[in-house]
C-alpha cells in the first residue's frame, strides 16, 4: 500500500522537488528555473506526494491552487519512471480533486483546469477531463492543450 501525503506551501517539499526534477528536467529537458516556481511556496497551494511505504522514495506528485482570477489549476503532475501505468497518477489526481472540493468549492462544485502534455491527454480523458481549447501551445518546449472537469460534492 502506498502512502499519500498532503503537503502545504510551507512544508518541506524536498522529496517532491527531487521527483519533479527527475521527471521534468532530466527526462523531459524542462529548464529547472521553469520547473520550480514561486507558486510552489505560495499560501493556498496544496501538494500531494505518494511515497513507497518501504523505501520512502517519492513515486508520484502533483499540486492544486486557485489563481488570482479564481481559476483552480492542477499541475506539476509527475510519476516516477518505472511506476507509470500502476495507477499512481490516478491516485494523485483523485487526491488533488478532493482537496480542490474541500478548499475551493463554491455551492458544492469546483471546476479544475489543467495544461496537459499531448501525450498525457488520454490519461486525463480517462479521468473525465475534457479538452476546452483545441489550440496546441508550447510550454517549456512541450506541446500542450487545456483541459477541465467540474467536480461536485
Amino acid at each position: 500500500m502506498t502512502k499519500v501525503q498532503r503537503l502545504r506551501w510551507n512544508d518541506d517539499l524536498a522529496e517532491l522537488y527531487r521527483l519533479r526534477l527527475d521527471v521534468f528536467v532530466t527526462e523531459q529537458h524542462v529548464p529547472q528555473e521553469q520547473e520550480i516556481d514561486e507558486r510552489d511556496t505560495m499560501p493556498g497551494t496544496y501538494h500531494v506526494l505518494v511515497c513507497d511505504p518501504h523505501t520512502r522514495q517519492a513515486m508520484a506528485t502533483g499540486r492544486v491552487f486557485r489563481d488570482a482570477s479564481g481559476i483552480v489549476h492542477i499541475g506539476r503532475v509527475a510519476v516516477r519512471r518505472g511506476t507509470r501505468g500502476t495507477g499512481l497518477g490516478s491516485v494523485v489526481m483523485s487526491e488533488l480533486a478532493t482537496i480542490a472540493l474541500e478548499e475551493f468549492a463554491s455551492e458544492g462544485k469546483v471546476t479544475i483546469e489543467l495544461s496537459a502534455q499531448l501525450r498525457a491527454i488520454g490519461f486525463y480523458e480517462k479521468l473525465g477531463y475534457r479538452i476546452i481549447n483545441n489550440e496546441v501551445y508550447l510550454d517549456a518546449g512541450i506541446e500542450h492543450k487545456d483541459m477541465a472537469q467540474t467536480f461536485h460534492r
